[in-house]
C-alpha cells in the first residue's frame, strides 16, 4: 500500500503561482509513476502531469509551459509548480501513484493510489 498526502493548495489571483506537494509513504520503493490530476465541479477528473521513475515527465497541453512536475529526493516528495495560473485551473488537485508503468499514464484508471485532494482556486 502507498499512502499519498497532498499539500499546498489555496486561493490565488490569475497570473499567480502555487506549489503543490505530494508526500508518499508506505511501500514507495516500487512506485513507477506519480501523477497529478484535477477535477473541477461537474467535470471529469483530468490528467495534469506525470513523472515516471526514469525521470521523464509528461504534461497536459493545457498546462505545458506553465506547470512543472519534479521530485525532491531529500524530502521524498513530488511537487507541482504552477505558474501563470488561470481561472480555468480552478479544481481539486489529486496526487496519484502506481507500481506499474502504464501505457496510458494520462488515464486516471491506471493509478491505484490516490491522495485526498487539495483545492486550488484562481480568481480573475
Amino acid at each position: 500500500q502507498v499512502h499519498l498526502v497532498e499539500s499546498g493548495g489555496g486561493l490565488v489571483q490569475a497570473g499567480g503561482s502555487l506549489r503543490l506537494s505530494c508526500a508518499p509513504s508506505g511501500r514507495t520503493l516500487g512506485v513507477s509513476v506519480m501523477g497529478w490530476f484535477r477535477q473541477a465541479p461537474g467535470k471529469e477528473r483530468e490528467f495534469v502531469a506525470a513523472r515516471v521513475s526514469s525521470g521523464s515527465t509528461y504534461y497536459a497541453d493545457s498546462v505545458k509551459g506553465r506547470f512543472t512536475i519534479s521530485r525532491d529526493n531529500a524530502k521524498n516528495t513530488v511537487s507541482l509548480q504552477m505558474n501563470s495560473l488561470k481561472p480555468e485551473d480552478t479544481a481539486v488537485y489529486y496526487c496519484a501513484a502506481d507500481m506499474r508503468l502504464p501505457t496510458n499514464l494520462r488515464s486516471p484508471d491506471k493509478y491505484a493510489y490516490w491522495g485526498q485532494g487539495t483545492q486550488v482556486t484562481v480568481s480573475s
